[in-house]
C-alpha cells in the first residue's frame, strides 16, 4: 500500500498524503451487489438536527459485504480488489464456483487470481476463513465473529488484526488491536491474516474540502464557546477550559465509561490498556 506525496503548488497539496490506490484494479463495483444509502444530514423524521457536524457530502452507494462466510466447502476466486467509500480497508469480489458473487473486506496481500475457502475444510492461508477451534496458535487473524454465526465484529478496519494466543476448554482466547485479551467459543469465525491499506493511519488529507467531501461539516471547540453552550465555554481571554469533557458534562480523556455490570465482563481476560 503505497502513499502518495504532492509538490506544494497550492496550500491545500502542501501536506497532503493520500493513498496512491495502486492495489485497486478496477473503479467499477458489481451492480448486484450494491444498494441505495441515504443520507440524513444528522436530521431525524421530523427535520430537526439530533446530530451535529453531518451534512453534504458526495452521494453513495453501499456495497453489501459478506461477513459471514457462510459459503463453506465452495472455492471461490478473488476477482477484482477494490475501493469502498463506506470503510477505511479495501473490498475483493469473490467468484464462487457455482456462479454466486460476493464482496469480502479485503486482507493485506490478497491477490487478484487467488482462490480462498470458508469451513473446516479451509487452510490457515491468507483470506481463508476458519473456525477458531481449527486456527494454529500465533496466527494473525481478522474479521472476528463474537456470537457463532453472527457474522464479523472485530478487526475490521484498515491494518487492524488480532493474535490467537491459546485454547481453554469451549473458549479461543484472542489478543485483540486495543491490548484487550478476551474469550470467544471456539465455534465462532475468523479470517486468517491483516486487514488491507495498513497504511491508512498516515494519510492527511491536506485541507478541509475533504472532510466536507466525507458529509463530515466542521466543529467547533467547546473552549471557543459561552458558558450556556459548553461546560468548557467562557472565561477571559483564552482560558483553557478546565478539565476536559463531553458538552453534556462527560469527563473526557482517562474517564471509564465502560458498565461494571456489562454481562461480557466475564470473558475479558485483561483489559485494555489505557
Amino acid at each position: 500500500m503505497a502513499l502518495k506525496k504532492y509538490k506544494p503548488t497550492t496550500p491545500g497539496q502542501r501536506f497532503k498524503i493520500i493513498s496512491a490506490f495502486d492495489d485497486i484494479t478496477t473503479s467499477k463495483p458489481e451492480k448486484s451487489l450494491l444498494s441505495g444509502k441515504k443520507s440524513t444530514g444528522g436530521r431525524n423524521n421530523k427535520g430537526k438536527m439530533t446530530i451535529r457536524n453531518v451534512g453534504g457530502g458526495h452521494k453513495q452507494k453501499y456495497r453489501i459485504i459478506d461477513f459471514k462466510r457462510d459459503k463453506e466447502g465452495i472455492p471461490g476466486i478473488v476477482k477484482t480488489i477494490e475501493y469502498d467509500p463506506n470503510r477505511t480497508a479495501r473490498i475483493a469480489l469473490i467468484n464462487y464456483v457455482d456462479g454466486e458473487k460476493r464482496y469480502i473486506v479485503a486482507p493485506h496481500g490478497l491477490e487478484v487470481g487467488q482462490k480462498i475457502m470458508s469451513g473446516k475444510e479451509a487452510t490457515p492461508e491468507v483470506g481463508n476463513t476458519m473456525y477458531l477451534s481449527e486456527i494454529p496458535f500465533g496466527t494473525v487473524i481478522h474479521n472476528i465473529e463474537l456470537r457463532p454465526g453472527q457474522g464479523a465484529k472485530m478487526s475490521r478496519s484498515a491494518g487492524s488484526y488480532a493474535q490467537l494466543m491459546t485454547r481453554e476448554g469451549k473458549f479461543a482466547i484472542i489478543k485483540l488491536p486495543s491490548g484487550e485479551t478476551r474469550m470467544i467459543l471456539q465455534t465462532c469465525k475468523a479470517t486468517i491474516g491483516m486487514v488491507s491499506n495498513i497504511d491508512h493511519n498516515l494519510e492527511k488529507s491536506g485541507k478541509a474540502g475533504r472532510s466536507r467531501w466525507k458529509g463530515r461539516r466542521p466543529r467547533v471547540r467547546g473552549v471557543a464557546m459561552n458558558p450556556v453552550d459548553h461546560p468548557m465555554g467562557g472565561g477571559e481571554g483564552r482560558a483553557s477550559g478546565g478539565h476536559p469533557r463531553s458538552r453534556k458534562g462527560l469527563p473526557a480523556k482517562g474517564f471509564r465509561t465502560r458498565s461494571k455490570k456489562k454481562a461480557s465482563n466475564k470473558y475479558i481476560v485483561e483489559k485494555r490498556k489505557k
